[in-house]
């Protein structure tokens, strides 16, 4: 096997780069970029030997491996980052609780939320930042549901929602 590989040095940059792309998307499923590049760089330099551009030694070889696995790593790594990123889904606010109107126990700020009792869940209340610019809301003040998450209701002041 070895005489074959020094015979045929575009084989085995072939079968080292499937076989890194493979270990990548079996043990890593495609979150180390080490060894995506590296496997990449390996199909680079087995292709580049296979056309007869780079010649087929080991120091030609593992120098186009070096140089390639580099390269695709400076191309690709914004894009598959970015890829990555715009999988990120966005906040779901299509609650049936979005809307609900009830009235303040206490005061509420940006530094300390309230509590409300409804349907048997002790919920956080926080202002929304995002759709009012009122710093504090005041105990027995009408406020509206713009958000929920786990446990909490982001809410803003009954005039500004119905305005």
């Amino acid at each position: 096997m070895i005489e074959y590989f020094n015979a045929n040095q575009d084989a085995f940059w072939f079968s080292a780069g499937f076989l890194l792309l493979a270990i990548e998307a079996f043990a890593f499923g495609f979150t180390s970029g080490v060894v995506l590049f590296a496997g990449i760089g390996g199909l680079i330099t087995g292709g580049l030997m296979w056309g007869g551009i780079v010649p087929q030694t080991w120091f030609a070889g593992f120098a186009t491996f070096g140089v390639s696995s580099g390269i695709s790593a400076a191309l690709l790594w914004r894009p598959l980052l970015k890829l990555q990123n715009d999988d990120v889904p966005e906040k779901d606010n299509s609650s049936d609780l979005v809307g609900h109107a009830f009235r303040l126990e206490q005061a509420i700020n940006y530094t300390s939320p309230g509590k409300v009792h409804f349907s048997g869940i002790d919920w956080r209340v926080e202002i929304d930042d995002e759709k009012t610019t009122d710093r504090e809301i005041n105990a027995g003040e009408r406020v509206i549901v713009t958000s929920v998450d786990a446990g909490l209701f982001r809410v803003v002041p009954a005039t500004e929602a119905e305005a």
